[in-house]
Formats: structure tokens, sequence, C-alpha cells
């Protein structure tokens, strides 16, 4: 099996919540969501060292980007409980496997590496027009009731 396969699910929530912010801020580049990325790998390594991290964290885009990306890396790690609603309003809850810290780095490294190749490819947004093609786009649109980042998080990963 494939690291994608493996991780399909994690590389899809985390792929999603960039795309999610990419269309509600069209002028962010690849080089952004790459610093996102690279704090959080810097991040997560030093937990997994048992340190804390003593990076400074990006600014402007990147740092909403890396603020939203942590949200469900958290998530993943299964620190974070994210309420959700079915199809009737019902609460339910979200259940995952949970990964490491290891694994989440993983992933992060491997988006970090499409990022590399695509902007290669494509220029300044090159990854982010190639990967926003895979994630349908009634699944980023923010709820029109909360414009909640979270909210529509939690929207994408009832999916």
């Amino acid at each position: 099996m494939s690291f994608e396969q493996e991780y399909q699910d994690v590389l899809h929530n985390i792929e999603s919540t960039i795309v999610m912010y990419y269309r509600e801020h069209p002028d962010l580049i690849d080089v952004e969501v790459e610093a996102a990325l690279e704090w959080l790998i810097k991040y997560y390594n030093a937990e997994a060292q048992g340190k804390t991290s003593s990076y400074r964290q990006p600014k402007g885009h990147s740092a909403e980007v890396a603020s939203a990306l942590k949200v469900v890396c958290d998530w993943r790690l299964g620190r974070e409980q994210l309420a959700a609603t079915d199809e009737k309003g019902n609460p339910a809850q979200l259940n995952i496997e949970s990964k490491t810290p290891s694994e989440i780095v993983a992933c992060l490294k491997r988006i970090k590496s499409s990022i590399k190749l695509w902007t290669k490819k494509g220029g300044r947004q090159g990854y982010l027009n190639f990967v926003q093609q895979y994630i349908p786009r009634e699944a980023t649109k923010l709820n029109k009731d909360n414009k909640n980042l979270l909210d529509t998080l939690l929207g994408l990963f009832k999916r």
C-alpha cells in the first residue's frame, strides 16, 4: 500500500483545509502554504522529541493557514473533539483513528513536497490550482449563518 493510500484521509483533511482557505483568499500563494507546513513540521517534530517548539510563528496568510491546519492535525492526533451535526441537525461524533505526531509530520512533508513539484510546474499558485480540482467546491463554502472556519472544517469532515 502506498503512503498516499494509507494516509488518504489525513491528506484529504489537510488539503481540503488548504483549499478552503485558498477559495476564501484567492491571493494566497504556494510559498505561504509551504511556510505554514514548515512551521507545523517543526512544531510537531519538537513535540515528538519531548521539547517545546521555539520556532517563530509565521505571519499573514501563512499564520492563518497554520492555525487552521493545527486544528485539523490536533483533531487527527485525537486531541480535539470536533462536534458536528448529521443531515437532520442532530449532534454527531466524528470518530477517527488517532495518528501519531510522526505520522502527521510525514503527511505534512508529503504535501510540502507536492507544493514544490506543482509550484515548479505551474508557478506561484501551481499547487493550489492543481489540488483544488480534487476538492468539491460545495465542500469548502463557508456556512452562511456563521462564517466560521471551524464550522466549515466540521462540514468537510462529515463527508
